[in-house]
């Protein structure tokens, strides 16, 4: 293990074995969260009628998870780049096990909400500690290489969640899909353990911003309130409107104090840098359109559709194999050619999913008018995904590599929750309208068009936003000694390379 505060030489390899078991305990554990937050969705039809909760309660059974996990993944981040991933990682590991027990045996509805909450926490230290072992650990040619591959296998994850879902619901219980966690995060901590080097920010030091975790966290939890709320207890409730002015304050606060403290958990001036800026715009649109969209798609296909909640996690195993095929293909891609055509096209085509999927429950069955939309859109996220994540990363420095991941992870969290909180307002599902078919198919497709556009409007500011790295051949002194460049982080030969040529 190396010392804290002292950089580790990233030096693995894919294709050895040691870093194949490091890219398995990285998608492993990032793919536990993304499996129970999409396998949660199938269940929640299922949630809402043992519980006999509203459309209100099911989007808390979501937002809870997302709420802790967007507001505590950037100390997660932070604590790993101090204290070390690996150690940080294996502790998230634990932490979601046990929340996952207490969702798993939770009594009531509002119990499940607070277990969630304990999940996302767990989560938070689980998820950008992924992402920041593979920047720290591979070989920096390497690197993109790792990330497609984990960007393909953890879209994975999410995409077979739904199946696994439908099949723990319909098999014994809603129940099953927190206790699958369990002996998944077995096989993390022991792979983790056993394999993965530690790894530490070179200029860790100081207190870690609880602070900081602390508002950010409590003005998501005031927006989400005040947005969930708003519909049925009136935006002009003073509960509501308490929850939303409180949720700014807070949020405002976060920032003042980000510029204050001495060792802030989000350094601001990585927002200097365009590129970072712009791939972290188009994650929180693309993002917030995909949020939405599939937390209310298993309620269609269930509630509307009458399919059971195995063939209607069935419905979405196109997106698996398209993703398991494509996405690291689409890395390797966009490392030749650079991120910014997969960018672009890759939000238009799942924009076009997103409108096909308005056709769900029509009268030409699941191959008509299911079918078509689950494949463009996962051409869509296979083409953007891997891009996307490389892109955000790369325009960090790669000491700041934890921090970084957070960001872009924390980005993605915040732009679903608030979209699960805000898009079923906005096409007027309220209240148990869920339980009526009618009423919810015409919001459905309304919600699902207010999806395709946002998302289309992703590639287009990709488009606007992001620039491809400047291709220069090697200088011809190989006798000068490269540098690192302070918006990616990789070498670069001094007398051709300046933050420029990479923005």
């Amino acid at each position: 293990m190396a010392a804290a505060g002292k950089p580790q030489q990233a030096g693995l390899r894919v294709s050895t074995a040691r870093g194949r078991w490091v890219l398995l305990a990285t998608v492993l554990g990032s793919g536990i969260a993304a499996i129970d937050a999409t396998a949660v969705g199938v269940a929640l039809p299922s949630i809402g009628r043992d519980f006999g909760a509203d459309l209100a309660s099911l989007q808390w059974v979501v937002t809870a998870y997302a709420v802790t996990l967007a507001g505590f993944l950037l100390v997660g981040g932070a604590l790993g780049d101090r204290y070390g991933r690996r150690r940080v990682f294996l502790i998230g590991a634990g932490w979601f096990a046990v929340a996952s027990l207490l969702c798993g045996i939770a009594p009531t509805a509002p119990a499940l909400v607070a277990a969630r909450a304990l999940q996302g926490i767990g989560a938070a230290l689980l998820t950008p500690g992924s992402l920041a072992l593979l920047q720290a650990s591979f070989d920096p040619g390497d690197r993109a290489r790792a990330i497609g591959a984990w960007s393909g296998l953890s879209g994975v994850a999410t995409a077979v969640g739904p199946f696994l879902g439908g099949w723990l619901v319909e098999t014994l219980s809603w129940r099953l899909v927190f206790f699958v966690n369990l002996p998944l995060v077995v096989a993390v901590i022991i792979i983790a353990a056993r394999h993965v080097p530690e790894s530490t920010a070179a200029d860790a030091a100081g207190r870690v911003d609880l602070a900081g975790a602390a508002l950010v966290t409590g003005g998501l939890v005031g927006l989400s309130y005040g947005l969930i709320e708003g519909p049925d207890a009136g935006w002009g409730s003073p509960a509501v409107l308490g929850g939303l002015l409180i949720g700014v304050l807070l949020l405002a606060g976060f920032a003042v104090v980000e510029r204050r403290v001495a060792a802030p958990m989000l350094d601001l001036g990585l927002f200097r840098s365009r590129q970072f800026c712009a791939a972290n715009l188009v994650t929180f649109v693309v993002y917030a359109s995909l949020g939405g969209a599939l937390f209310l798609l298993p309620l269609q296909l269930q509630q509307v559709a009458g399919y059971s909640p195995l063939a209607a996690g069935t419905a979405l195993l196109p997106l698996t194999i398209i993703m398991l095929a494509l996405s690291a293909r689409s890395g390797a891609l966009a490392e030749r050619i650079g991120p910014r055509a997969q960018m672009t096209a890759g939000p238009i085509a799942a924009a076009a999913g997103f409108a096909l999927l308005t056709r769900a429950a029509g009268d030409g069955g699941y191959r008509l008018d299911v079918l078509p939309g689950v494949l463009v859109l996962g051409l869509g996220l296979a083409t953007v995904v891997a891009p996307l994540t490389s892109t955000a990363l790369g325009a960090a420095p790669v000491e700041h590599a934890g921090i970084a991941s957070a960001v872009n992870n924390d980005v993605a969290r915040t732009a679903q929750l608030l979209a699960v909180a805000v898009l079923p307002a906005a096409a007027g599902l309220t209240g148990d309208v869920y339980l009526d078919p009618s009423r919810f198919a015409s919001g459905y497709r309304a919600a699902l068009w207010i999806a395709a556009v946002l998302c289309a409007c992703g590639g287009l500011l990709a488009w606007l936003g992001i620039r491809n790295p400047v291709r220069v051949r090697p200088t011809a002194v190989p006798a000068v000694p490269a540098v690192p460049c302070r918006h990616c982080g990789l070498d670069a030969p001094p007398p051709v390379t300046d933050a420029a040529t990479h923005l």
